[in-house]
């Protein structure tokens, strides 16, 4: 196998998740991740209900995934820390309470703070993802992972479908208490079927913190994974943000309903996912992430001609979003596949790295498009999008001639350290060796407690049925 981690130490046996449990899992990752789109086909419609211009509308989504960094940064991290499932369940029931302060807000500063509170809750998403990959067998681990990151994808997508129908039957604000109820019912859910998932380190919280630094800065891998992340995140965004104003204009005037259904033209493109997290398990990784580069690039080249209208325009624009969204989810399922095969000890941190760049461009992107749209246009957010796929090409084309080490990170002194009488070692040289040695330890000290523990709780769950 693969990962040091269970190579190690074959008492950590698992039996494979029900398909039930993977199910649920991708249904919270897509439900949760949902809160934070749904308003990208209403933008149109608050900013007049609200009085606003398109501008100012458009800068809800960018408050949203500015909460969403946020907690990207400071909250995943704790999945490594804490037991998830009571972490998962609380951060729905939260995630209830902001969705709801959303259809409430009755004015555009009160629906901003709203839905930065909407966006932090909504990173649990990207807790249960290395959850999953924690609770699943060795020989699963690149399926169940694809399968939940598959139900996050349809979830982004669904978003708009849903946003769409619920606001042309009623009102906006009945699209966030609706998704309220659905995160009731999934906290609820979850929390009587999901078996404990005990914490894989003691580490305290701010040394956690800062260990997700050290990781930044120590692996390259995982650097250039992350400015990738941001590029294929800010051209997602550029293309969701602008085309509702697109379509929502004079070219082709529909109305949040009709708009919504494109969100099922992307759907097609999460089937990417789960061929990607083969491929990478397969050593293809770097094909993959070569492939949608240049895919996400051509994207744009189509896209262009979606501003013409009629048709032609329609029909460019829905060969765009397909194209574009097959490369966005096939680049992200290739940034997690090798860097949890990388750094298996730390899978939460390695989210959290990821995801906050990946979210940072996402938000300065929807920034951008929300104040160039008008200005300049489908056309100039189009060369946007295409000057932000050339970076990454620019960026991938470094890898390829200065490959990063992509081998799973063992530390044979932190092995040593677990069975070793707690006798004084020697200093490591640099104070960055000794955090680095010491964060590996105690991974690696508690990794047969978090096997005993997880097996218990297997024990238990059968018990109860």
């Amino acid at each position: 196998m693969n990962d040091p981690e269970f190579r190690k130490d074959r008492a950590d046996v698992r039996s494979p998740l029900s398909r039930a449990m993977v199910l649920l899992l991708a249904v919270t990752c897509g439900a949760a991740v949902a809160n934070i789109y749904y308003a990208q086909p209403l933008l149109p419609v608050v900013a007049k209900a609200l009085g606003v211009s398109e501008g100012a509308g458009g800068l809800i989504v960018t408050s949203s995934q500015i909460g969403y960094a946020l907690s990207l940064a400071l909250l995943v991290p704790l999945g490594d820390v804490l037991e998830r499932r009571r972490l998962v369940s609380g951060l729905l029931a939260l995630s209830a309470v902001a969705l709801l302060g959303v259809a409430a807000s009755p004015s555009l500063g009160a629906l901003y703070a709203s839905v930065a509170l909407v966006g932090v809750t909504s990173a649990v998403a990207q807790i249960v993802v290395p959850m999953a990959a924690s609770l699943a067998a060795d020989h699963e681990r690149g399926a169940v992972v694809g399968t939940v990151m598959s139900g996050l994808l349809i979830g982004i997508m669904l978003a708009r479908t849903v946003a769409g129908a619920l606001a042309e039957f009623g009102d906006w604000r009945l699209v966030f208490v609706f998704a309220a109820g659905v995160m009731v019912v999934l906290a609820i859910t979850l929390r009587l079927v999901l078996p404990l998932v005990p914490p894989t380190t003691k580490t305290p919280y701010p040394r956690l913190l800062h260990s997700v630094v050290t990781l930044v800065r120590t692996e390259s891998l995982l650097r250039r994974r992350m400015a990738l992340a941001a590029v294929g995140m800010g051209g997602f965004t550029v293309l969701w943000t602008a085309s509702s104003f697109l379509l929502a204009g004079p070219t082709y005037g529909y109305g949040p309903a009709v708009i919504g259904l494109f969100g099922l033209v992307g759907v097609v493109g999460a089937a990417a996912a789960s061929v990607a997290g083969r491929l990478a398990d397969r050593g293809r990784a770097r094909q993959v992430t070569t492939g949608g580069l240049i895919v996400l690039t051509g994207s744009w080249g189509v896209l262009v001609f979606a501003g013409r209208g009629g048709p032609l325009g329609l029909s460019a624009l829905m060969v765009g979003i397909v194209a574009l969204n097959l490369a966005q989810q096939a680049l992200l399922i290739s940034h997690q596949s090798v860097l949890y095969r990388r750094i298996p000890h730390a899978r939460s941190r390695v989210t959290t790295a990821l995801m906050v760049s990946a979210f940072a461009g996402s938000t300065v992107t929807s920034a951008l498009t929300a104040a160039l749209y008008p200005l300049v246009g489908w056309a100039g957010v189009s060369a946007l999008g295409a000057v932000i796929a050339l970076i990454g090409l620019a960026i991938w084309s470094l890898e390829l001639l200065r490959p990063s080490p992509a081998e799973p990170l063992a530390d044979p002194q932190a092995d040593e350290n677990v069975h070793a009488d707690p006798a004084p070692a020697p200093a490591p040289a640099s104070a960055s060796a000794s955090a680095s040695a010491s964060g590996a330890s105690a991974d690696r000290a508690h990794a047969q407690e978090h096997a005993q523990a997880q097996a218990q709780a297997h024990t238990e769950e059968a018990a109860h049925a």
